[in-house]
């Protein structure tokens, strides 16, 4: 098999058409080999294979007698999805490679992918948001766990300031009538007593001046 990239100048239509089948199958499953058998009456030294979502890629064959008919079979090993698609196939001669035959009928291949190769497909973005939400869980419980650790603290704090000794305030009645002695000062009270003389009386003895200490308090 050959690859080769279509010529700039190229005639098509120059002679009838080949035709173009399946030696497999139509629907084939991803990684299955594929057979493309394109055969015409006319003695064609080439036959080129295209993709028509790909026209600029050929590949090509060159011709083999099979009775009245020219042949050549297209391999196609180990298909993929990206090989699905329509083809067709055209005929030529090596004396005249630039004039190609009308093109085949078109043949459409389909190749489908089972379901565990989808999974495989998508398995490194199921990983990704899995190692995401992870880490999002993760992040919640230590917040959650660090809320846990300083809700007490706040608590027994408040407590601590609920349990703080009060004032003891006097009683009343008592603590007003408490005085310091520093506040009691001394004074000397002097009283005088008048004397009288009466001539018809025999003297009586003098009276001494008594003095009489009283104390203050301030209050």
């Amino acid at each position: 098999m050959m690859f080769a990239v279509l010529p700039t100048l190229l005639y098509l239509g120059g002679y009838d058409k080949p035709s173009l089948l399946s030696l497999t199958s139509t629907v084939v499953a991803s990684g299955d080999n594929v057979k493309l058998q394109c055969f015409s009456k006319l003695q064609f030294n080439v036959f080129i294979l295209i993709k028509e979502d790909q026209f600029h890629t050929t590949q090509n064959l060159s011709s083999i007698s099979q009775g009245r008919e020219h042949q050549a079979i297209f391999y196609m090993d180990h298909v993929t999805s990206t090989q699905s698609g329509t083809y067709r196939c055209y005929g030529a001669f090596h004396n005249n490679p630039y004039v190609w035959s009308h093109p085949s009928d078109p043949l459409q291949l389909m190749v489908e992918v089972p379901p565990h190769n989808e999974t495989r497909k998508h398995q490194p973005f199921l990983i990704g948001f899995t190692v995401v939400i992870a880490i999002l869980l993760l992040l919640i419980l230590l917040l959650l766990f660090f809320f846990i650790l300083r809700h007490p603290k706040a608590k027994n704090n408040a407590t601590k300031i609920d349990r703080q000794p009060e004032t003891i305030e006097p009683i009343d009645g008592q603590g007003s009538e408490a005085i310091d002695p520093k506040e009691v000062t001394y004074s000397q009270v002097t009283c005088s007593i008048p004397t009288q003389v009466i001539a018809a009386t025999p003297s009586l003895p003098r009276q001494t001046q008594t003095s009489e200490y009283a104390t203050l308090a301030l209050r």
